[in-house]
């Protein structure tokens, strides 16, 4: 029930997206044939006419379309009639392709003040976030950097903790003996392993057997500074530049604790300098703790991850709320929720353009929906809701994108016509909206094989 509950809801969103190009257009005097509501494939479920508008609901509901006297095989119409929608002026059908989004736009924000109107309060994306316990995990290093329980994770490495699952992609981007280094310690160590063993004078070459190497003694690598996006997962975390190898790894296990290394006629000192930079990376954790009843911002020492990125505290959040209780409180919260996840899927959508994001991480409507209904099922139906302003939100932001068999696709054609003076060649831009729409069809089939693939493999 919940599923079918969140299959209406976004049903509906496509129903309110396509009723915003439908309204504007009847009110800007353009002529509609027909509004779909439902993907054109498989039975129709009903058929009626409003005047000459014919109105179809196809039995997959989750699509829709507007269709003009242009989309007609043979329109009974002269071809500079007005009634064609590519006759009417540039500015009145970039308002009627926009409708859309600005449908789904104020959508999201009714949504929002509905929920906002019910429970007096909306959620940020942010959260007090505090030491519940401390465990430290083995071979992790906590207790001498004087963290506390109680204390306010405020950063860590200059980076803001907002939620508490942050400090975890801290703590795994961290890890102890990662395989990965940075090309500034790498020289570092090199150069210092040179100036200790001057016999050797081509470090690139494997050092004879039975040669004893004076090692140095290992010293932390840089620490590891995640951006806000990263830390909301929006944005993939960067390894090292420099990736050790499995004669690099063992060889670094080896020599650790060890002051003397004796060569055994296969590796270099580029090697060994590979081995001992790869250590560990520092947390610098800036908290804020009550003392005598005052509030303090400290520095603490040094926090260090175990192997598995694993610290061992117990951590948790108190979410910052917008309280609603009033009109006023009610549509200002509800503009801030708005724009806080509109920002949000503006960001993904520039990673994912930019490659950040690899594409087995992208969700369709099936994640959604599954989504959705557990979301309904354990939080209730208003939190639901909210899902469904944030869907609302993504169609309006993706509808918008300059690509062809998009709304943004074909304000893109009107910019370029109103650039030249003229309309672009209707074969033309037949054939790059008909590509565009197989690649669409072809990234929708990869979001169902994820989706499903998550579902399966209880990813969500």
């Amino acid at each position: 029930m919940n599923i079918i509950i969140m299959i209406l809801l976004i049903s509906f969103l496509i129903l309110v997206h396509e009723l915003g190009h439908l309204l504007t257009a009847k009110a800007l005097g353009f002529k509609v044939t027909r509004f779909g509501f439902g993907l054109p494939v498989g039975p129709t479920i009903f058929k009626t006419h409003i005047g000459d508008l014919e109105i179809v609901v196809h039995a997959c509901l989750l699509g829709g379309y507007v269709s003009f006297p242009d989309d007609e095989e043979n329109p009974d119409l002269p071809k500079d009639s007005k009634d064609f929608f590519y006759n009417q002026p540039v500015w009145k059908r970039a308002i009627v392709l926009s409708a859309g989004v600005i449908a789904n736009m104020l959508c999201a924000i009714a949504l929002v003040m509905f929920t906002a109107t019910f429970t007096h309060k909306l959620p940020t994306d942010k959260a007090v976030v505090y030491v519940k316990a401390i465990k430290e995990a083995k071979g992790a290093q906590v207790q001498n950097s004087g963290l506390q329980k109680g204390d306010i994770i405020l950063k860590i490495n200059g980076s803001d903790i907002i939620q508490p699952f942050q400090t975890n992609i801290y703590a795994k981007a961290s890890a102890k003996f990662d395989g990965y280094i940075s090309n500034k310690i790498y020289k570092t160590v090199l150069k210092d392993l040179q100036d200790k063993n001057p016999q050797i004078k081509d470090v690139s070459l494997p050092i004879i057997q039975g040669e004893k190497i004076k090692l140095i003694p290992p010293r932390d690598e840089e620490a590891q500074h995640l951006s806000a996006a990263a830390l909301m997962g929006i944005e993939k975390i960067k390894n090292d530049p420099i990736k050790l190898n499995s004669t690099q790894i063992k060889l670094r296990n080896e020599i650790q604790d060890k002051k003397i290394a004796i060569a055994d006629g296969k590796v270099t000192l580029e090697d060994i300098a590979k081995a001992i930079a790869d250590t560990r990376k520092q947390m610098i954790f800036t908290v804020k703790r009550t003392v005598n009843g005052e509030e303090k911002i400290l520095e603490l020492k040094p926090i260090y991850s175990n192997e598995e990125g694993v610290i061992g505290i117990e951590r948790d959040g108190d979410r910052i709320l917008i309280h609603t209780t009033s009109p006023k409180t009610i549509i200002l919260g509800s503009l801030q929720y708005t724009w806080i996840n509109t920002k949000y899927t503006l960001i993904g959508v520039e990673k994912l353009i930019t490659g950040q994001i690899p594409v087995k991480e992208l969700r369709g409507i099936i994640a959604a929906t599954k989504m959705g209904g557990d979301m309904i099922e354990h939080t209730g139906l208003l939190n639901g809701i909210l899902l469904t302003a944030i869907i609302s939100i993504n169609l309006a932001v993706m509808n918008l994108l300059p690509i062809p068999a998009l709304d943004g696709g074909h304000l893109m054609f009107l910019i370029i016509e109103k650039i030249k003076g003229k309309p672009i060649d209707e074969k033309v831009m037949a054939k790059v909206s008909n590509f565009f729409f197989l690649l669409l069809i072809i990234l929708m089939m990869v979001l169902i094989f994820n989706d499903i693939f998550a579902i399966v493999t209880k990813q969500i």
